[in-house]
């Protein structure tokens, strides 16, 4: 290396000066000049191939995958079916529309409580042409759903159930979906709630559920996008995590994809910074309805703010669930439908896809009609008539009470990490370090004030104080509903105690999804980013894909903001559809963005660099605070 630096420094005094005889008798006799600095060149940096990037967006119900320059990504149900190792095993399915907290004594009477709420809300808003609406009481739809019996279209329905005469060790989405459930097969969901899908039952370990993600994943890189496993060593992976995310399980996952199926770099981005990127906004509260959980975010030039992230325990299947039991109450006339099965959970949410909406200009009875079209059996099709349940379903978002969901955690921020002991460097020891830092400066500076007599007392002093601040912060770091503090930036000790405070009153408990946007932004550190986030709301995902759901959600924001902000902010707009595009692709959009930008390559953890340092290189790449 020091003699191609010193061939190039020589070619450069060369092209210099081309008499270089005359040079030489001036440096032998002692007479100085200039030095040329060597011209070395920058490493080489590769372009940016966006063909050999892919983009990964883990969800609880959807996988989404895709190359950076595909126009959408593959998308399948995030479902795993393996075979018994043994015969005559019990056979096990992970709940999809069911949930823990369902079947408690008191979960029924909390459902009516939040269903006469809601009903309080549609009757007390006149409709548009300013008349009030006219209550339609499940009795009116009962006589009529009870009298229905289904008229059958073909004795053969077209549906056939997953063939498994070959005995395939697993099959995934669609495929897993329509296996028999007299099959010798264990049906998983790797990721609940934007976590990993951890539980006590069978293939609910740490290790059976990543296997779960390596194979999901591996098969749609090979079936759907092309990519030959052998291959993955020439691509590198963007991977989407939620906002509010599990330090461990993200490190696990990282691990999956370098060292196991072999991706040459990756990049771990947040789903609410993404969906900025996807939507072409600079600042906004996003707001994520997806499946299994709700997430609400403030975002500003490219940084979610930690203090104003929150997740709500409930989603788009609750919403399901919700509308079946409200159908149940006015004689659903498909009667053999069964929250278990999950043919039927299909069913359900195709008709909350098709029948439910917020729009409180729709009043009366409706008469409407269905299909059921199961493998093995006919195809059946039933008159069914509905009147406020289409409205009450999706409402219950913003009175989640109508769940009926009790002793669960329904309300979670982000908390300090318990630490890892490959990163000794972590928040723990950066937090204790800059105060220790600080209080020596503060010392230093008061010793220099005080007379030499004191400064024996003031040592002491000192002495006490560092030992009682350590005992605190270990205290403090031990706790594990200790929140971190601040933002990304430093937050004053009174308003930090103040939002623990705000935030004690509710965590844990089911939060209205306009109640949480509102909280979020009031967890903004100024009024100036506050007045933003009121003017911007993005919903992204499938959750809330109801008709006129823009402004009934604008309606709600504006009629429960603070009155001082109402004053100064000229319009709150609610974003549900950006550049036309479908809100359950805007997410995975914005991470197929990021990886065409110049500034992401210097994000990239790469698989040697993850071999030597493992979780730390996180900490040291990643755009958010690790």
């Amino acid at each position: 290396m020091r003699g191609w630096v010193q061939a190039a420094a020589m070619t450069q005094a060369e092209k210099a000066e081309p008499e270089n005889g005359k040079e030489k008798e001036k440096e032998q006799r002692g007479v100085k000049r200039p030095i040329v600095p060597a011209a070395v060149p920058e490493p080489p940096q590769d372009p940016i191939q966006s063909d050999f990037i892919v983009v990964i967006h883990p969800g609880s119900s959807s996988l989404r995958i895709g190359r950076a320059t595909d126009t959408q990504p593959a998308g399948i149900p995030h479902l795993i079916a393996r075979r018994h190792r043994q015969g005559g095993q019990p056979t096990h399915r992970d709940k999809w529309l069911l949930r823990d907290g369902l079947s408690k004594p008191e979960s029924n009477e909390q459902r009516q409580n939040g269903l006469k709420m809601v009903d309080q809300a549609i009757w007390s808003k006149k409709m548009s042409n300013g008349t009030r609406r006219i209550p339609v009481m499940p009795e009116q739809a009962r006589a009529y759903n009870k009298q229905i019996r289904p008229a059958i279209l073909d004795h053969d329905s077209g549906a056939k159930w997953t063939d498994t005469s070959h005995h395939p060790e697993y099959l995934v989405g669609e495929e897993a979906l329509y296996v028999n459930p007299s099959d010798c097969y264990n049906l998983h969901y790797p990721i609940r709630r934007g976590q990993l899908n951890l539980h006590s039952g069978p293939g609910g370990s740490l290790t059976a559920v990543l296997a779960d993600l390596e194979t999901i994943w591996s098969h749609v890189l090979q079936k759907m996008l092309e990519i030959q496993l052998k291959d993955l060593k020439y691509y590198r992976c963007i991977l989407l995590i939620p906002d509010i995310y599990n330090r461990q399980h993200v490190k696990e996952m990282v691990n999956m994809l370098l060292m196991k199926m072999g991706f040459s770099g990756i990049i771990v981005h947040q789903e609410s910074v993404c969906a900025m990127y996807g939507s072409g906004l600079s600042s906004a509260c996003v707001v994520d309805v997806g499946d299994q959980k709700t997430s609400v975010c403030c975002v500003e030039d490219g940084i979610s703010h930690r203090n104003t992230r929150l997740c709500l325990a409930y989603g788009g299947s609750d919403v399901t669930r919700c509308l079946y039991w409200l159908m149940q109450r006015a004689g659903f006339p498909y009667r053999d439908c069964q929250l278990s099965n999950y043919l039927d959970c299909l069913v359900l949410q195709q008709l909350k896809e098709s029948f439910a909406h917020l729009d409180q200009d729709i009043s009366g009875l409706q008469d409407h009609e269905f299909q059921v079209r199961h493998p093995a059996a006919p195809a059946l099709l039933y008159q069914l008539r509905l009147g406020d349940e289409k409205l009450q379903a999706p409402m219950a978002l913003f009175y989640p009470a109508t769940f009926g969901i009790v002793e669960q955690k329904m309300t979670s921020m982000q908390h300090r990490s318990h630490g890892d002991p490959e990163d000794p460097h972590d928040e723990h020891y950066l937090l204790a370090t800059q105060s220790k830092q600080e209080q020596a400066a503060k010392a230093a500076a008061d010793r220099k004030a005080l007379p030499k007599a004191s400064l024996y007392e003031e040592g002491r002093a000192q002495d006490i104080s560092d030992r009682a601040h350590m005992q605190e912060s270990d205290l403090g770091s031990s706790q594990n509903d200790c929140l971190i503090s601040g933002n990304d930036s430093e937050e004053p000790p009174a308003a930090m105690f103040s939002r623990k405070t705000a935030v004690s009153q509710f965590e844990g408990k089911a939060l209205g999804l306009d109640k949480a946007i509102l909280h979020s932004i009031d967890c903004c550190a100024s009024d100036d980013t506050k007045k933003k986030m009121y003017g911007s709301v993005l919903v992204v995902g499938g959750g809330l894909m109801f008709h006129r759901a823009q402004q009934f959600l604008q309606h709600r924001i504006l009629n429960k903001m603070p009155p001082s902000f109402r004053r100064v902010v000229d319009n709150v707009e609610v974003i549900t559809r950006p550049k036309d595009m479908d809100p359950r692709l805007i997410v995975w959009k914005g991470g197929a963005l990021l990886a065409c930008l110049d500034t992401t390559q210097e994000l990239w953890v790469y698989q040697r660099e993850w071999q030597r340092f493992g979780v730390r290189m996180l900490r040291e790449r990643a755009t958010f605070v690790w």
